[in-house]
């Protein structure tokens, strides 16, 4: 191993080249990882000098100037990387450093804001070579100076071209000596080599300007910089390129290697989906609809991780789990098939470990996953060993109680499902000629049995007081295709709950239905809460299979299709229609930051076939299918909001004497009390900066960046719903303040809520297992079932949970999923760098900011409340997870800016 320093205060340990290059970012041609969006450092310490430099500036023009000049003088800061210095060595870095000695690294260029006001040309672009000046950690400084003409006017962007053979990382210029004090330009951008493209980068000075009111001489270099991110749509992407553009799902499939592998694609009328980035991969042989998995998953360089990030995070964990860990797991255990022999052996996993097969490289896990992996007194041997979820460290037995399993449906890691009922008796929408009658078998007698005491089903459902989680109709079509894969079975299911006096719900009823299929009639049957044996572990039975029914939507629908899937086309549209000038560009720029990169690390080895979703989840090699008909079925843009969420699902009403105009279903609903702070704290945040570039409404209607992106959005990227007439118009500030608000709390609060609890909610399987492998006993029962059932109940429901392959791998990747990065950038905690100047931007950040740590305050307040029984009590979790901030690792809370992991 190497250690190499990449930053005053922190080594990390990083693989040598002939390691696979995803720990650096799965490139080709470099190794290096991204330090993008690392805030910019204030250059005070940085000395700026008005001497002559022995590099010229000049004009391009071939006339020369006779006016008066002023000296100016341009500090580019420079990031070293690890990845850099690694893919450095060699020939060209041997070029590169006689580069650096002989004053040509960067060749800058000044560009003027204005077109020449004689000519109604632009004005003459003053260049010069930057030398390097000095070298602050990881920071190394290039310094140019230029004579300015005085009739050169304001500055209002530079272009830079890399003279090095390898790209660089720049985070930032300072433009001094010029009137009006420095001109600051935030770039956090890689610049390629102009040996793979002798176009140089633009950078814009740190202003936001209208398409209407960009200055007359960077007009054509506002549209010039679109049109390269938009591409031609044609070939395979490159690495260095920034190149943005749609495809349908088509690459999560691999049929060239086995037909079992083969996968529709999503995207289209079979199967709608959201759209993903472009890639440009050739085409499968055995599949010409399909792209092909060689070679690496191409994202736009500037949307790949940070190096902290990479190197900590994503190839150190995510890959290690799904690379070294998962082989190392399934070796280990020889039966991938054999279950968890007594609730003993589950606890196993937190206090002794599963010894993993020895590595070639001394304690080579226990390096790469130091959280899970530890190593013990022989060095050459590696035992995985689970942290302790929260939930099982408070309360070991809390998974067994039909208490707690209510309380999760609205403050659990899915709280998002659950909904009122507002028809009875609950029906499917499903034609019944195929999947049997669509009346549910839970009848008003049987509810009326454990509800009798306090009301009927009638007043039940004037006064608001069933709720109902639904899973029937969404998998019903699927119960038949599952069942033919081994060791795996589906339900379709309603799990019906009561709203007690107290404040908290009461289960009452779970129906688990199949279809008609293979010549039999539909089978349903009603299971309760009783107080006989039998009953009691058939209900426990019962409710595994809804919580495996839960865990599959909660992971397909609530967490990878509603944030993952359906941001990436607000990252593409963003990138193709907004320039980097425009304010909603930099308003939703921190929000969209890595989302593109996670979810190409998803569709290569997590939703992909045979991944770590098809291999632990329910629906297995249906997972994606059922999302798509998610999508399909559920999926509105307009409803992401949270309000309007909310008020759909019958949680709430619209009510303006109520706290933030809702009146609860449920009062004490903490996701919905939490995420409404949040939800409006956003919402102001974006009303008053919205308002500030937008304060008469034509200027939103005759945006036309604006307008374009916000029709690409409906029409690329949600192309299947293009012609829903559910989407929000864009004609007025107002309109686009919902807009807005509603792409930022899907990538901050909601993902957030449904992402960082994973693993202490789920990691405890019985909690939450994710699958079910048999059948209910009373489904088509044989003796030799029904004898082991009877006999040995406990042994029967670890047959029905995940087998223990399964069980562990999921757990491994649900503690990664619910971890901060180090450079994780927090809801309202910092100001973006390109706002730093705009003294009425600084002021009202400062206002969200504010707002967002009173949140913390009232989140703790809550949670001490005794009154508040589904947050706080004996044994229960407090409700964590859209508390703003946290420090970094597995701490169940903390709201990122974006959908990061």
């Amino acid at each position: 191993m190497l250690n190499l320093s990449i930053s005053k205060s922190q080594t990390h340990q990083i693989l040598l080249p002939n390691c696979n290059p995803f720990f650096f970012g799965r490139r080709n041609a470099s190794f290096a990882g991204n330090p993008k969006f690392k805030s910019v450092r204030k250059h005070e310490n940085v000395r700026v000098g008005r001497g002559s430099s022995t590099i010229k500036a000049v004009q391009t023009s071939a006339e020369k100037s006779t006016t008066t000049t002023t000296s100016a003088t341009v500090v580019i800061t420079v990031q070293q990387t690890v990845g850099g210095a690694l893919t450095h060595l060699g020939l060209s870095r041997g070029l590169d450093d006689i580069g650096d000695v002989l004053g040509r690294t960067l060749l800058v260029e000044l560009v003027a804001a204005e077109l020449d006001p004689h000519t109604g040309s632009e004005k003459p672009k003053i260049k010069a070579y930057a030398h390097k000046k000095d070298k602050d950690g990881d920071e190394t400084h290039y310094e140019s100076n230029f004579n300015v003409p005085e009739d050169f006017g304001e500055v209002g962007a530079i272009t830079i071209e890399n003279e090095h053979h390898k790209e660089m990382f720049v985070e930032s210029v300072v433009i001094d000596g010029l009137y009006g004090g420095p001109i600051n330009v935030t770039c956090n951008s890689w610049i390629h080599s102009k040996f793979d493209n002798k176009e140089p980068r633009v950078f814009f000075v740190d202003k936001s300007y209208l398409p209407s009111n960009t200055p007359s001489g960077l007009k054509i270099y506002r549209e010039k910089e679109l049109q390269i991110l938009r591409g031609d749509g044609t070939g395979e992407r490159k690495t260095f390129e920034r190149i943005y553009d749609y495809d349908v799902y088509n690459d999560l499939g691999d049929p060239d290697s086995s037909e079992d592998l083969a996968r529709p694609v999503l995207g289209g009328q079979e199967h709608p989906y959201p759209r993903r980035c472009r890639t440009g991969r050739a085409r499968t042989k055995t599949d010409p609809l399909s792209e092909s998995r060689n070679g690496n998953v191409y994202v736009p360089r500037d949307e790949a991780f940070s190096e902290v990030k990479q190197m900590q995070f994503s190839a150190k964990t995510i890959y290690s789990v799904l690379h070294s860990l998962v082989p190392s797991i399934e070796t280990s255990i020889i039966d991938s098939d054999l279950g968890f022999p007594h609730f003993t052996a589950i606890e196993t996993l937190f206090n002794e470990g599963v010894e993993l097969p020895k590595q070639k490289s001394t304690g080579f896990l226990a390096n790469i996953i130091p959280r899970l992996v530890k190593a013990i007194t022989d060095v050459e041997k590696n035992v995985l060993l689970f942290e302790t979820p929260q939930l099982y460290e408070r309360d070991r037995f809390s998974w067994f109680r039909d208490e707690e399993f209510a309380r999760q449906t609205l403050a659990g890691i899915n709280p998002c499902r659950i909904e009122l009922v507002t028809e009875w008796p609950l029906k499917s929408k499903l034609d019944p000629a195929v999947y049997g009658p669509a009346e549910s078998a839970i009848t008003t007698e049987l509810v009326e049995k454990e509800i009798g005491g306090f009301t009927t089903v009638k007043k039940a459902l004037e006064e608001k007081k069933l709720f109902v989680l639904d899973y029937h109709d969404l998998f019903i079509p699927y119960v038949k295709k599952v069942r033919e894969i081994k060791g795996t079975t589906l339900y379709g299911s309603r799990t019906l709950f009561f709203l007690m006096p107290s404040g908290t719900l009461r289960p009452l009823a779970i129906e688990l239905t199949r279809p008609q299929i293979d010549g039999k009639p539909q089978w349903k049957e009603v299971f309760q809460p009783c107080w006989d044996a039998t009953g009691v572990w058939l209900w426990r039975l019962a409710k595994a299979h809804v919580l495996a029914h839960d865990s599959g939507f909660h992971q397909l629908v609530s967490h990878w299709l509603r944030t993952h899937c359906c941001t990436e086309p607000y990252v593409i549209a963003t990138n193709r229609q907004l320039s980097a000038m425009h304010p909603v560009y930099k308003l939703l720029h921190p929000h969209l930051r890595y989302t593109m990169e996670i979810n190409a690390l998803a569709r290569e080895a997590l939703i992909n076939a045979n991944g770590v979703i098809e291999k632990g989840f329910t629906p297995r090699k249906y997972s994606l299918e059922v999302s798509s008909a998610a999508y399909d079925q559920l999926w509105q843009f307009d409803l992401q909001a949270l309000p309007a969420d909310l008020i759909s699902r019958g949680m709430a009403v619209e009510d303006p004497a109520a706290p933030h105009g809702l009146k609860l279903a449920i009062e004490d609903y903490p996701y919905a009390n939490d995420g409404l702070l949040i939800w409006d704290a956003i919402k102001k945040w974006v009303t008053d900066y919205v308002t500030y570039y937008y304060p008469e409404a034509n200027l939103v209607q005759s945006d036309v960046e604006l307008q374009e992106w916000w029709t690409e959005i409906r029409t690329k990227g949600h192309a299947d719903k293009k012609d829903e007439s559910w989407w929000p118009v864009l004609e007025t500030p107002g309109d686009l303040i919902g807009i807005l608000t509603t792409i930022i709390w899907v990538a901050s609060g909601h993902h957030a809520a449904v992402n960082f609890g994973q693993y202490d909610f789920a990691g405890y399987f019985p909690n939450r297992p994710t699958i079910t492998r048999t059948n209910m006993p009373t489904e088509d029962p044989n003796d030799t079932e029904k004898e082991e059932f009877l006999k040995k109940p406990e042994e029967f429901i670890l047959k029905c949970f995940p087998s223990q392959v399964q069980a562990t791998i999921i757990m491994a990747i649900l503690d990664v999923l619910s971890s901060h990065s180090p450079d994780e950038e927090y809801l309202g905690e910092n100001i973006q760098p390109y706002w730093k100047d705009d003294k009425y931007i600084n002021a009202i950040f400062e206002q969200f900011a504010g707002k967002v740590k009173e949140i913390e305050g009232i989140i703790d307040a809550r949670n001490t409340n005794c009154d508040l029984m589904n947050r706080s009590g004996a044994g229960v979790v407090p409700y964590q997870l859209l508390k703003p901030f946290s420090e970094a690792g597995v701490t169940g809370k903390g709201v990122p800016n974006s959908v990061s992991i």
